[in-house]
């Protein structure tokens, strides 16, 4: 009697589990490639940009000297534990580079919001599998993390 139980309840599982062959389509299928969707179908996501309110990023072609100041205190005090600013990494990754590799927008979103970043955005995700820890919120305020990421582009070679 257990075994017939226990039979049923499994065939009970794999019939919930299964799926509809027919519904089940890949993202390149439903969509065209000027949409930017993620693998969620979130239209409203810009992996370029992330998950935040920073959508635009006024960046000069010169440095702002003042504002990268502020930003090696910031990274003083809330970053450099993990993070060097060579291309090594030590908890986190290292910064060398950064700014080539990613855009403004998401970088800010990424120091200011790094729960949903690390939830949904694609890059964020891979830095995580490679690091293992979670980058936790460090709180900072707009100001910071602008000024951070003119520290950034100081750190990078911009002038």
């Amino acid at each position: 009697m257990k075994q017939l139980v226990i039979i049923l309840l499994m065939g009970f599982f794999f019939a919930a589990c299964g799926g509809n062959a027919e519904s089940n389509t890949t993202s390149s299928e439903t969509t065209s490639p000027d949409s930017k969707k993620t693998e969620n179908a979130n239209p409203s996501y810009d992996t370029e940009r992330g998950e935040g309110k920073f959508t635009n990023v006024e960046v000069g072609e010169k440095l702002d000297v003042a504002m990268a100041a502020t930003g090696e205190k910031v990274y003083g005090v809330k970053c450099s534990s993990c993070h060097k600013l060579t291309s090594e990494k030590l908890v986190g990754p290292g910064w060398l580079g950064v700014t080539d590799r990613h855009a403004a927008p998401w970088i800010m979103n990424f120091v200011t919001n790094t729960d949903a970043m690390l939830d949904k955005d694609p890059k964020a995700q891979a830095a995580l599998e490679i690091c293992l820890v979670r980058m936790p919120n460090q709180n900072l305020a707009d100001a910071d993390a602008r000024a951070l990421y003119e520290f950034m582009r100081k750190n990078d070679g911009i002038k």
